[in-house]
């Protein structure tokens, strides 16, 4: 039996605000296509959504991992956490810029392939990019110094605000599609606001930190983080890219399909903000024993999951698809996309289970495995746009998964031992934003 172990700190808020988040997706790519007049009209919403959250979340949450992880570190020995924070905050502005100057750079491929020639599109992508910095580098503080209900108002709150300005911009008659692309771009600036003006992303002074201090895994993550969002939404984008004109409803019809297969995994998210840190407080107490046990059923749990997933969404995806969105996609292909979401699955809990035994190089070189995986799996395997696309996502999950496997063995057979930075690392990696 897996020994009780108690729960840290946070964990429940920051599963309620995962479950809120996802709620909230669901609820906005509703509201959207009613308030827009439609699957096609809502296209470059959906498009906007899934290259936003394909970006972010990749380049600002290893900032956020190493904020949290610096200030804990020197919360515990008594120091405060205002040097690095500031260390942070210039690494944040510096990936900012950058990001934003090759956005600009490439507006012209991205404008004519991705946004069918909307500029206001590429407008608010490039918003949205640079709002996500600071609600990211705020849960980082939030994580860091304990304020943990402050986190979960962060993470969850953006989503409700969307749904919020959505019903406004209808109400008030608006049908064009950019007010409601900058809805979505600006939400997580408010969350942040209101934690901010409350004193609650505030950092005490302390000595001065040197740049290893907010530095120590920061590459490792940022290409891991970086390929794992780029898999967790490429399935619509590249569906956007490789479709031809007067395809935009359907491919919107598959990003519905992509979120309803997502469902196990946001779900997934929230029980794990839970499950993870008994584990690697397993790990950290050197109890690998039990940490095997605790991870082996936490992946039992996992493929159950994943089995139900995939069934249910072959035999009655097509029938909630209907219903909740008034659109049309088949059973198999609903069914493709929730075994990669199933499989990715197991690799993200896998994935973490490697961090916190201190392999933030082995989880980056996996999730670029996937990315192999994927671009051959699209490119070779069929010349049909949805099909093409599911098995790429199957094969890039798999491939991944086993890269992880492989490497938590060799973790656990040399005797790695995790750090507090690991587990705090682990515990706060979830690719997954919405």
């Amino acid at each position: 039996m897996l020994r009780r172990v108690p729960l840290p700190e946070g964990t429940l808020p920051v599963g309620f605000a995962l479950l809120i988040a996802g709620i909230a997706t669901y609820a906005f790519f509703k509201i959207g296509n009613v308030a827009l007049g439609g699957d096609e009209e809502f296209a470059p919403i959906a498009s906007l959504w899934f290259a936003t959250f394909s970006l972010a979340p990749g380049f600002f949450l290893p900032l956020e991992q190493e904020l949290g992880r610096a200030v804990s570190h020197r919360k515990a020995r008594g120091e405060g956490g205002r040097p690095v924070a500031r260390k942070v905050l210039m690494l944040g502005a510096g990936i900012t810029s950058a990001v934003l100057l090759a956005i600009m750079i490439a507006s012209p491929i991205i404008t004519s392939s991705y946004f069918d020639g909307d500029w206001w599109m590429l407008a608010a992508l490039a918003t949205a990019f640079v709002a996500y910095a600071p609600a990211h580098l705020a849960r980082g503080v939030c994580a860091g110094t304990g304020r943990f209900r402050s986190y979960a108002v962060v993470m969850g709150s953006d989503g409700i605000i969307r749904i919020i300005a959505c019903v406004t911009l209808a109400v008030i008659g608006i049908s064009a599609a950019a007010p409601y692309g900058f809805a979505v771009a600006l939400a997580p600036l408010v969350p942040v606001m209101f934690v901010g003006l409350r004193g609650n992303l505030r950092t005490e002074p302390g000595p001065e930190a040197d740049w290893h201090e907010v530095t120590q895994n920061l590459g490792w993550l940022l290409m891991g983080t970086v390929f794992a969002a780029g898999l967790l939404n490429a399935g619509p984008v590249m569906a956007n890219l490789l479709s031809e004109d007067g395809q935009e409803e359907v491919v919107t019809q598959f990003g519905y399909g992509v979120l309803l297969a997502r469902i196990p995994l946001f779900l997934f998210q929230a029980v794990q903000a839970a499950l993870l840190p008994r584990l690697s407080r397993l790990a950290a107490r050197g109890e690998l024993d039990e940490f095997r046990n605790g991870l082996r059923k936490l992946l039992q749990l996992v493929a159950v999951v994943g089995v139900v997933g995939t069934t249910g969404a072959f035999l009655i995806g097509p029938l909630v698809i209907e219903f909740v969105y008034d659109s049309e996609l088949g059973g198999r292909t609903l069914a493709m996309l929730a075994l990669s979401s199933a499989i990715y699955m197991a690799g993200l809990a896998t994935a973490q289970a490697v961090i916190a035994l201190r392999g933030h190089a082995l989880v980056a070189l996996g999730w670029g495995v996937g990315v192999v995986a994927f671009a051959f799996g699209t490119w070779l395997s069929s010349d049909q746009l949805f099909r093409r696309i599911e098995i790429g996502l199957v094969l890039s999950s798999g491939a991944a998964l086993a890269t992880f496997a492989l490497s938590l063995q060799h973790k656990l057979r040399v005797g790695a031992e995790p750090t507090p930075g690991s587990v705090m690392d682990a515990i706060t990696d979830r690719p997954l934003e919405a």
